[in-house]
Order: C-alpha cells, then structure tokens, then sequence
C-alpha cells in the first residue's frame, strides 16, 4: 500500500531553540527558554535567523510550565510565541514535551499517558485557534531512547531509577502514542516528526565474538521507539505504520563510540578508525529500514570546529540527495548557546551565536567563522536542492504491522 507524504518544510536549513524544562540530576527544574533569554529576545532572535535564511524553527511548548494544574492549562506564552512567528514569517515545530512534563507526574505516574494525551489535545485545539500558512508540525515527546536511558538507567533525570530503562521507554511510548493517535483526532493534517538519536556502537578491533555481537545489540536498540510507533514490536500500544511521518535523526560529534571499554571515535581523524560510519551511511540505512523522508533533527558542534562540522554534515547529506534520498532539511541544534544541564555555569559554544555574560549586548554574539561556513553551504545546496526529485512529495510503502524491523 502506497501513502504520499509531502514536504511540510518551509525551508531545507531549520535552526532550534534549546527548550528542555526537565529536572536535571540534581533534581533542579532548568527552563531553557529562559535560562537562553530567548523568550526575552524573541523578535530579536527570529530577526537573526532571518537574516541568516533560516526561516523554521524547532520550538517547545513546555508542558512542565503550560498545565498549571492537572487538565488545566495556560498557554498564553505559546500564543505570543505564534503570534511572533506569524508577525516575522517564521515557521514553527513544536516539541509538545522536551523532556519535562508537570511537578506532580512521572513516566512511570499510572495518570502520565491520560494526562499527556489531554495535554495534546488542548495544543492542538489552541494552535488551531490561529490562522497558518502550514500544516501543524509536532513531535510528541523528544528523543525517548535518550531520556529513557537517563532517567531509566542512570538516574540523571526523573524517575530517577537505576536498571529501568525498558520499563520508561514502554511508559513514554504508552504516552506518546496515545498522543499522536489524540493529536489526529483533533487535526488529521497533524505532522508528527519523530526526533531520536542516530548512533553507532562499534567492538573493539580484537574483541571477541560475544563483545561484537553485544554492540550490535546496542545499534540495535536505536529502533526501538520508531518500532514501537509503528506497532512492529509492542502492538499492544497501538502503535500504526501510518504515525510514521517524518524521521529526525539527531547526531553529534559524540553519537560513535567504542562500547568497551568506552571510547568515543573521533569524526575528523586524519586516520579513520575501522569503526567509524560515515553519517550519510547511517542515515540511509534509516531510510532504507522504515521508507520514510528523513531529516537531521538536531546537529551541532561545540567549539572552534563549528565551521567544519557544518562542512561535514553537509557533504554527508550531499550525498543522499544525489542519491534521490528524500532528505527534507538540516536543522542546527541549538542555534543559541545554551549551558549545561547540571552545571548552568558551563556553557557549550556549540550554536550559531553566543552567549557572553548576563547583560543584554552580551547576549547574541554572532560565531563568524560557522555563519560563514553555513552561508557557503546554503548557496551549494540551492542548485541541487532544485534539481532533486522527492524533495516536495515521496511515496511511501506501507507496511503490515507486526512486520520484524
């Protein structure tokens, strides 16, 4: 069975504004939008972007801030943040939970899926209270294979548990499918773009077969919320091929690693290490595993090699689209320089600005050398962004659910 899916992207290259609200392992709060003054300097920030060619957004509704109380809600942050867009030409994707959900909730909470999946509903129903030039454009609950393991495994962030991963991941994807399945009932347009990270674990050169086959358990293990989604494993949640939309991969420079002992492989070695993928290798095997249009949902990288990680990624998705590969944009994850989690002292320098200090001149200051790197690659892509089929509309094949991945 074919299904159309077409290109809802107002532009190929998207940037993203850091909006976690998550307890981080202290079990501090950390709201991002602020922390970044980006809800400060909003109209400023979308200016820039503008002035940059970047004209869609990744953003995050902050579902910790919005439900005041169970099942009520105040989104008038959200609403300014629309009008604002609207008022600059921008186009917005929400992230509806980056890894923050209300005080009283947890993954494992027995009202976490109802109170989610009420939580879609009024977003839906709010953002259709506007008039849009495009399609709604939603990812449920951002990067479930990351949060699951952090909060599952390592106890970095709520529940805060040890050796419990599987038991999160299944509760998040309860939730978010059950918010899709909500998200629809209200808008049958809704875009759901999934945003996971794409990895790679490789085994040591000289390491014995059981150490080989338990890094490609680990590869493995990537696909299982997009497997859950689509109902081929766990069909009890209800999981369908068609909430399979639109794949965002998310990859850093630290997404390939050595499982044992942990080494993390160095992505611009004069050597290549024999374990190392090339990026436009793992996301065409993505491709080639679910049929769907993909994107980079997330890629940045800290420090003065901005410039040429911008030059990398590039080429790699070069790549894909001389292949015919519907590959729908690259968005720069975070666009503003954003700090730690668990030390807000210690900030990344990974965007396309920084930021200086607390006054509001040192807020913004433009990283030269990537806004140049970025610029080149912009003006490269834009004659064979033209020339590439299934870059507005691709036929997908549906599969039977319960088909192995």
């Amino acid at each position: 069975m074919k299904m159309t899916i077409e290109n809802p992207f107002k532009s190929f290259w998207m940037a993203g504004f850091e909006s976690t609200d998550q307890l981080n392992a202290k079990g501090d709060r950390v709201d991002f939008l602020h922390i970044t003054s980006h809800l400060t300097f909003l109209n400023e920030d979308y200016e820039r972007l503008a002035a940059c060619n970047l004209v869609a957004v990744r953003e995050g509704v902050r579902w910790s801030q919005v439900e005041t109380s169970p099942y009520v809600y105040d989104f008038s942050v959200v609403g300014h943040m629309i009008e604002v867009a609207r008022n600059r030409s921008v186009q917005q994707i929400w992230d509806l939970c980056h890894f923050g959900f209300p005080e009283d909730l947890s993954p494992l909470h027995p009202q976490f899926t109802s109170r989610f999946t009420a939580f879609c509903r009024a977003f839906a129903i709010f953002w259709k209270g506007f008039d849009h030039e495009y399609p709604m454009i939603v990812t449920p609950i951002n990067e479930v294979s990351f949060i699951s393991w952090l909060g599952g495994d390592v106890a970095a962030t709520s529940p805060f548990c040890h050796n419990n991963g599987w038991q999160v991941k299944y509760a998040y994807m309860k939730a978010y499918i059950a918010g899709v399945r909500e998200l629809k009932n209200v808008d049958p347009g809704v875009r759901i773009l999934t945003t996971e990270p794409l990895v790679h674990v490789s085994a040591a050169e000289e390491a014995f077969e059981i150490q080989i086959q338990a890094a490609a358990d680990h590869n493995e293990l990537q696909f299982q919320v997009l497997d859950m989604l689509c109902g081929r494993i766990c069909p009890e949640l209800g999981g369908q091929e068609d909430y399979l939309d639109i794949l965002g991969c998310n990859y850093y420079y630290n997404n390939q690693w050595v499982l044992e002992p942990h080494v993390i492989l160095g992505w611009n070695d004069a050597k290549p290490d024999p374990g190392y993928w090339a990026l436009s290798d793992l996301l065409m095997g993505v491709y080639k595993r679910y049929d769907r249009p993909i994107i980079l949902s997330e890629t940045s990288h800290p420090g003065v090699d901005r410039p040429v990680w911008i030059d990398y990624v590039s080429s790699e998705v070069h790549k894909l689209l001389r292949q015919d590969v519907p590959f729908w944009g690259i968005c720069f994850y975070p666009i503003i320089d954003r700090p730690d989690w668990d030390d807000l002292d210690l900030w990344h320098h990974s965007g396309l600005w920084d930021s200086l200090g607390s006054l509001p001149e040192q807020q913004r200051l433009l990283h030269e050398p990537s806004f140049e790197a970025l610029s080149y690659q912009q003006r490269r892509f834009s004659k064979i962004l033209a020339e590439c089929e299934n870059q507005k509309k691709y036929e997908a094949t549906l599969n039977d659910v319960g088909q192995d991945g």
